[in-house]
């Protein structure tokens, strides 16, 4: 599995292969500890469902919290596969695990090539330390 993050503050776990040589990659999508800080104590998570299509910066879920409701932009295009339902009964799981149990979707990527143009790990800790 291979770590991506975008400037808005959201990430893609992408597992399989991006070259399309093998079976298409996959990837899981949420939000950094950095953008639930930013958020404070989330009270409700709408996650899109299987089977939408989501765009490469496009509004794909909305996250509200006691400050704001938020969108979060997808990384990557794909077809969503799953949605967390467990975000539902408890959308705290975005604030006490974002990069873990707490993510929102699971899909499909269409375009993997844009995976180039995101950060790995080091790149997005250095951009979050100079905000």
């Amino acid at each position: 599995m291979t770590l991506y993050f975008t400037t808005d503050h959201e990430w893609v776990a992408v597992d399989g292969s991006v070259d399309g040589a093998d079976q298409p990659a996959t990837g899981t999508v949420g939000v950094t500890d950095y953008a639930q800080g930013q958020l404070g104590d989330v009270v409700f998570v709408e996650v899109p469902a299987a089977g939408t299509t989501v765009t490469k910066g496009a509004a794909a879920a909305v996250v509200e919290s006691v400050k704001a409701a938020s969108e979060v932009y997808s990384p990557v295009s794909g077809a969503v596969t799953e949605a967390n339902a467990a975000l539902e009964a408890e959308p705290a799981l975005v604030n006490t695990d974002p990069e873990g149990r707490g993510w929102f979707f699971k899909l499909t990527l269409t375009q993997p090539d844009e995976l180039a143009g995101l950060m790995d790990k080091a790149a997005y800790k250095t951009f979050v330390a100079s905000l």
